[in-house]
């Protein structure tokens, strides 16, 4: 499986990821713990009572990277150079325990590199989305993609 090369990319192309994610309160409790994120909102139930959302929130980065792995199969497995940049995160609406997150992306827009023959650049919109389909998640952001090789055809043939 790999991803899309930089020329099979289509601007204005919308792809509904075909997989879904329950996460839970070990994703969170984790998460938050690994990256050493303190926030009570996160960890402690007692205070997260006391707050807007009467319950512990989940941790936004655990969001915004479960978010932004869904595309990776189906758009980039093998095929990106790596991340330029995130032009724009937005949570909109909070994830809790429990919640099942979906996304979608769209192609923005790309072009040719200019500095590099190999590679273009793309421009990503992801959204995460809950088990009501309420928008919990928005990311723009820019990737560096392969160009097709020469041999791809005939390496895929082979294959």
């Amino acid at each position: 499986m790999r991803g899309l090369y930089f020329e099979e990319f289509e601007v204005g192309k919308v792809y509904k990821h075909p997989f879904t994610r329950t996460v839970t309160e070990m994703d969170n409790i984790m998460f938050t713990s690994l990256t050493m994120n303190l926030q009570p909102l996160h960890l402690d139930e007692e205070f997260a009572k006391t707050t807007i959302h009467g319950r512990r929130v989940f941790n936004s980065l655990f969001t915004l990277a479960l978010i932004g792995a869904f595309h990776v199969p189906e758009l980039t497995m093998g095929t990106t150079l790596g991340n330029l940049g995130y032009d724009e995160v937005k949570f909109p609406h909070p994830v809790f325990h429990g919640d099942t997150l979906r996304a979608e992306t769209t192609i923005l827009d790309k072009r040719e590199s200019k500095s590099r023959n190999d590679s273009g650049i793309v421009w990503f919109e992801h959204r995460g989305y809950n088990q009501d389909d309420v928008l919990v998640c928005l990311c723009r952001r820019v990737g560096l993609m392969l160009k097709k090789p020469a041999d791809a055809d005939k390496k895929e043939e082979e294959a």
